[in-house]
């Protein structure tokens, strides 16, 4: 098995090597200025990992309380069972315990240490808490329900009165089983499974979480049981489900790179069999063999796993990412290190006046969606050409307008969003820009899209949320928000730096750089001190298949700074800009793109 690479998903740092002639550093690493924690032993190297017993913690109290926050984790079937070994023999009874679908794990995120205060025979317990989700059996995590943000329980010594040794049981548990993220990093695999889209042209990801103390023999029967219960409710509007009343006939079979799955599968015609074999390809990344696909016990399709993924791409990228920036009003490129330095895909004639860009490939061309100064407003300016775009239309004044980002469709409508105003448009090839309806409370303040062009990332009322967008006669359609948790305050800006990570800015007491699952589970501390609000972010995303580690660069008080590693990009790098005269300081980059 080949282990699957999430970039940023567990805080630690990585040296990953890439092909030459791409526009980021041959050799790059994630950099966390705080090291999360490791990953144990997961699922697909075929150890598994189970959450600590009730003794490992030995006298210490705390230790004890994070230990109990991650009974939970593991199989759901032994969740309740692993929980009551921390809870005092008489109180046992008191939690309700529930069977099969109806397990969910209540995951929350301390805000603080936890509050240990001596008694007369016993220690008060308090933990503070963000509510982040409710982690399902299917390994989906939905929305919260529980909305407490602190829980008090005991803890008793477990041995007789003078033992330390013997360790605690917890008196007046919280009647819920509570996960904490800490135990969801380290106990479970976030892992991707696709869908296709709504038109059937390209597979969008979807969240899950798997147990590591799940055999890796039965990995094949998970990914395909999540297959057919259908994806998160907040991606339906944009994707496509399998049949109805499409179902697993028993567990998957097979090891050794030759595997086995049964179904019964309503208009399995060998169209459906194929999408389905390119969806199971990828949600099987870490496998390579040989799959048989049978419909009611007959053999219907032979997958090669690795060949179905070479011939079904993804992500068509073509390594080509280029830097660019804003310099005293004019798109330039940036030469950073040994990268290959970019020509600017805007025309000389209309390159002034520019305050952020959104550039895109589509294809041959390039999309060109600037955002430009005119007369104490701002317009959008928006063209299309073959490397260099000549001609662009002027969409209408606004106060302020953020930055425009194109969304990638099959469509030959190119399509973007922007932020004008604190409202949230839409706009097309020729700069017609037409509200958005979201139906959130609060200002728009920010927007990014996914490179799969079905999901996209929104800072509203100063949350971050994020959406599915449906394709109807080449329209995009947002469909319902979901708002994720995050222990950032006054977010600024986000942007997507992998298939199921963001990039989001906001405050840590100072401001800061976080990377966040799409979910909102998993968090990791890029950047705590940014110096300033970062009011640009600009992102070159890794994919699943990608040898390359994502790539940021960010603008904060009107400096560019870059990560890998993090430092403050200069005038010297801005390329075809002549020297100021003697005594008067140059200007910085600002409004940092990438162009891919």
């Amino acid at each position: 098995m080949k282990r699957r690479m999430l970039v940023g998903a567990l805080g630690v740092v990585l040296v990953l090597a890439g092909p030459t002639g791409c526009g980021i550093p041959e050799r790059s690493e994630v950099q966390t200025e705080h090291r999360g924690p490791a990953a144990e032993a997961s699922w697909s190297l075929g150890r598994g990992s189970e959450p600590p017993t009730r003794e490992a913690s030995g006298s210490d109290a705390e230790a004890f309380v994070r230990n109990f926050l991650a009974a939970a984790a593991g199989e759901p079937d032994r969740a309740y069972e692993r929980v009551k070994q921390f809870i005092a023999m008489p109180e046992r009874g008191g939690l309700q315990v529930k069977q099969g679908s109806e397990v969910a794990l209540s995951v929350v995120r301390l805000t603080d240490d936890p509050v240990i205060e001596p008694d007369v025979d016993s220690m008060k317990v308090t933990i503070t808490v963000q509510q982040v989700g409710l982690l399902r059996a299917n390994g989906m995590l939905v929305p919260p329900l529980a909305t407490e943000t602190t829980y008090e329980f005991r803890l008793i010594n477990a041995g007789p009165a003078g033992q330390d040794d013997a360790g605690f049981y917890v008196s007046n548990p919280p009647n819920m089983l509570l996960l904490s993220d800490e135990a969801l990093r380290l106990y479970y695999q976030a892992e991707a499974i696709y869908f296709w889209n709504s038109e059937r042209t390209r597979l969008v990801p979807d969240q899950r979480y798997l147990s590591s103390a799940v055999p890796a023999e039965r990995r094949v029967s998970e990914v395909v049981r999540w297959l057919t219960a259908g994806p998160s409710d907040w991606l339906r509007v944009g994707v496509s489900g399998l049949p109805d009343r499409t179902e697993m006939i028993n567990n998957a079979t097979g090891s050794d790179g030759r595997w086995e799955v049964n179904l019964d599968m309503p208009g399995a015609d060998d169209v459906r069999l194929e999408q389905f074999a390119t969806q199971l390809a990828w949600s099987l990344l870490e496998l390579d063999g040989i799959l048989e696909i049978k419909i009611l016990n007959q053999s219907r399709k032979l997958v090669d796993l690795g060949e179905q993924r070479a011939s079904n791409q993804l992500y068509l990228l073509d390594d080509s990412a280029r830097r660019f920036c804003v310099y005293e009003g004019a798109i330039h490129a940036l030469a950073v290190a040994n990268e290959p330095i970019g020509r600017v895909p805007v025309a000389v004639e209309a390159n002034h006046d520019v305050l952020s860009a959104g550039l895109r490939r589509a294809g041959n061309d390039v999309l060109a969606a600037l955002v430009v100064a005119d007369g104490g407003r701002q317009r959008l300016s928006v063209g299309r050409g073959r490397d260099v775009v000549e001609i662009f239309a002027a969409g209408p004044a606004h106060t302020t307008i953020g930055r425009p980002v194109w969304l990638r469709t099959d469509s030959d409508q190119p399509a973007g969003l922007v932020v004008a105003d604190g409202e949230l448009y839409r706009f097309d090839d020729r700069a017609a820009m037409r509200p958005v309806q979201l139906g959130l409370p609060g200002r728009v303040d920010a927007v990014a899209a996914s490179l799969d062009g079905h999901r996209i990332a929104l800072i509203v009322g100063g949350a971050l949320h994020v959406a599915a967008i449906s394709w109807e006669g080449g329209v995009p359609t947002i469909g319902p928000a979901r708002r994720l948790a995050t222990s950032l305050t006054r977010l600024t800006v986000v942007d997507w730096w992998a298939e199921s990570r963001l990039l989001v800015a906001g405050s840590a007491g100072r401001p800061a750089i976080y990377d966040v699952s799409v979910d909102g589970a998993l968090e990791t501390r890029l950047r705590d001190d940014a110096g300033a609000e970062v009011t640009h972010l600009a992102a070159y995303p890794a994919t699943p298949t990608s040898s390359l580690a994502a790539t940021f660069m960010y603008e904060a008080n009107g400096v560019t700074y870059r990560n890998n590693p993090f430092e403050r990009i200069v005038r010297e790098q801005v390329q075809d800009v002549t020297a100021p005269p003697t005594g008067v300081r140059p200007g910085n980059p600002t409004a940092p793109v990438f162009l891919y």
